[in-house]
């Protein structure tokens, strides 16, 4: 009897602990299950996350292809306006170009009439200028005759003169010659007395009939009188602290009025006649 209560008693261990494996399995299975659970509770919570992050972009994808639409018809309308405008710009370029190809055809055209007006005028030129070249060498031979004729006398005062002009154009080659001062003048009688240089002249008399004159010289603070002069004599006195030799000559002699030169020695002074 005892050998069988033994034998019930490790039977019922035996279930014992049957028992308890298959609670310990069921215990674990339970955990894996509320495990597993929550592997899938996050797993569709990312899932969810993802389906919205995915609409999110495919929102983001929507706006920017609407954009992209909407630029590129922006800039296909912007490359067609830009294109008509390039067109137009080309029309008027073109035109322009014409326009300025007729005005050059014009100038040209004006030029070449201006230049053939030129060349008639250059030869007219030409022509003068060989004329011109005639009457210089008249002139020049004209001045070598004048120079001939140009004589030396002596003066009243015993002193034989330089070149003696009995003329404007004589009296020009004298100053040309340069060798002494030459001053122009016409007195008038009962004028002031003319200052030329460092004296003055007083016309008192002309006889125009016998070409004879009468004038007052003040020079240094005196004043002589050339009595009863004639026409182209050389009037002769000294002026200066250094006596220096000055001469007039009167080559025209009209009723009440004579014209004539004053000759003076190079370094003499100057002056421009005032009555």
């Amino acid at each position: 009897m005892s050998e069988e209560y033994v034998e019930q008693r490790s039977i019922s261990g035996a279930l014992l602990g049957v028992v308890a494996v298959a609670l310990l399995a069921a215990l674990g299975g339970l955990v894996w299950c509320y495990g597993l659970q929550n592997h899938l509770a996050a797993a569709e919570q990312k899932i969810v996350s993802s389906d919205q992050k995915n609409a999110e972009l495919t929102e983001k994808l929507e706006a920017t292809n609407a954009r992209l639409r909407a630029t590129s018809e922006t800039l296909g309308q912007s490359v067609g306006v830009a294109q008509k405008q390039i067109e137009l710009r080309t029309q008027s370029i073109i035109a322009q170009q014409k326009v300025a190809t007729a005005k050059l055809e014009e100038e040209e055209a004006k030029n070449s009439k201006q230049i053939g007006a030129v060349s008639t005028d250059v030869a007219s030129v030409r022509t003068d200028v060989g004329g011109v070249k005639t009457d210089v060498a008249t002139t020049k031979s004209d001045l070598e005759a004048t120079k001939t004729q140009l004589n030396r006398v002596v003066g009243d005062a015993g002193v034989m003169s330089g070149l003696i002009a009995t003329n404007h154009d004589e009296l020009e080659v004298l100053k040309h010659k340069g060798d002494r001062n030459y001053l122009e003048f016409t007195l008038q009688k009962g004028a002031k007395p003319t200052l030329l240089s460092t004296v003055k002249l007083q016309l008192k008399k002309a006889d125009e009939k016998h070409s004879r004159y009468t004038l007052n010289v003040s020079s240094d603070d005196r004043t002589i009188e050339k009595k009863d002069k004639g026409l182209d004599e050389p009037v002769q006195f000294y002026n200066g602290k250094d006596p220096v030799l000055y001469e007039l000559v009167v080559n025209v002699i009209e009723k009440n009025k004579v014209s004539g030169y004053l000759s003076t020695p190079k370094n003499s002074a100057k002056a421009v006649s005032t009555p």
